[in-house]
């Protein structure tokens, strides 16, 4: 094919011309047109959150995980409290990380089936005055399930408590405002709906919390109010920045406003899931999750039961034709994800699902019906 694969994963993403073309160029990591090019950034995701006034914004090198690991070493005290909502593998990889850091962590699981319950979280915050934070997962990549954040969010307001939230795979695309909703810290990156590449997160962290942050953290390279501080005083990143992600990053972010901003990146996203949706129920597979709980980010569909489905045949040949799917994230169902963003729309998911159709026709695989 004369074309890269193109990526139905939750990150890496398939990227646009414009974007690979903006790593072409290397850049001083201390020159000023760097640092001018970093604080345009950093202003410039402030505002998809409506955050300028409420909100200071952190880039760390790294995955998006470093920066969740980053952002709890910061903001919850090492005498802190940690209660991490869980329905999935990300959520539970949350927890654990805020234990291998010494947090005191309590982890309230729920079926993947479900979302996180605010009546739940209020319940278990009267019940254990210590928990002084709340962290959550906005959408659970591991199935695709969106999590209630606006009504979290009201619950840890309303009773006094932190809340730290991965938005690795909502952010830009559905809506989160800072104006609406208060949450101590939000963490994304730069390989996810913005359409950049990966190698960069980023961590929206409250301005009234910021100051009382200093020497939370056990890690240096982790630390974000110390990288804060060190950029407000100098405008640059503390060690080695990932250059071209920053500058593929800023021209991501110039086709995003292109675009028409969050409401049209979703509005795509959403186009992507119904072509998806639909031409894979024709061939009689079926949403692991119940239609009202599915997400345009990401969506997890049960395997065929048939003797001669192979995840990894089904792959292969998925991949022979220019798709890259995803394997399932789930122990007890066997399960494949296919991912609704980057830089594609409902043309390519057709495509997409042309080539499931001719993967499992190959294999001698026809669904149950739906």
């Amino acid at each position: 094919m004369d074309r890269d694969n193109i990526l139905l994963t939750p990150g890496p993403l398939t990227t646009t011309l414009r974007t690979k073309l903006a790593m072409l160029k290397d850049w001083g990591s201390w020159d000023t047109d760097f640092n001018a090019l970093t604080a345009r950034v950093r202003g410039e995701l402030l505002d998809i959150l409506h955050a300028r006034d409420s909100h200071v914004l952190v880039p760390l090198q790294g995955s998006g995980t470093f920066s969740v690991e980053a952002a709890v070493a910061t903001v919850v005290p090492r005498d802190g409290h940690l209660l991490v909502l869980d329905n999935g593998a990300y959520c539970k990889r949350m927890g654990r990380l805020a234990s291998l850091m010494g947090r005191r962590t309590t982890i309230a699981s729920r079926s993947e089936e479900a979302p996180v319950d605010p009546q739940e979280l209020e319940r278990l915050l009267l019940e254990d005055p210590s928990i002084s934070h709340v962290g959550l997962i906005h959408c659970e990549t591991g199935t695709g399930i969106v999590n209630p954040l606006a009504e979290i969010a009201e619950v840890c307001e309303r009773l006094g408590r932190g809340l730290i939230v991965d938005a690795m795979s909502s952010f830009a695309a559905l809506p989160i405002d800072a104006r609406a909703l208060r949450f101590d810290a939000l963490i994304a990156a730069s390989g996810k709906c913005l359409e950049g590449v990966p190698g960069m997160g980023f961590v929206f962290i409250r301005k009234a919390i910021v100051d009382g942050c200093a020497g939370n953290s056990h890690s240096l390279a982790m630390d974000l109010h110390d990288q804060h501080a060190y950029m407000e005083r100098t405008g640059q990143w503390r060690f080695t920045p990932p250059t071209h992600v920053v500058a593929a990053l800023a021209e991501a972010l110039s086709q995003y406003r292109e675009e028409g901003g969050q409401a049209a990146r979703l509005a795509r996203y959403q186009a992507n899931q119904r072509v998806l949706v639909e031409g894979l129920a024709a061939l009689g597979l079926q949403t692991f999750l119940k239609p009202e709980l599915l997400s345009p980010i990401i969506l997890t569909f049960r395997a065929p039961e048939h003797a001669d489905y192979d995840f990894k045949a089904f792959y292969a040949s998925a991949k022979a034709q220019g798709f890259m799917l995803y394997p399932g994230k789930l122990t007890e169902v066997e399960t494949f994800r296919v991912g609704c963003i980057g830089a594609i729309g409902p043309k390519e998911m057709q495509q997409a699902v042309d080539a499931i159709a001719r993967a499992l026709q190959g294999m001698g695989v026809r669904a149950a019906a739906a």
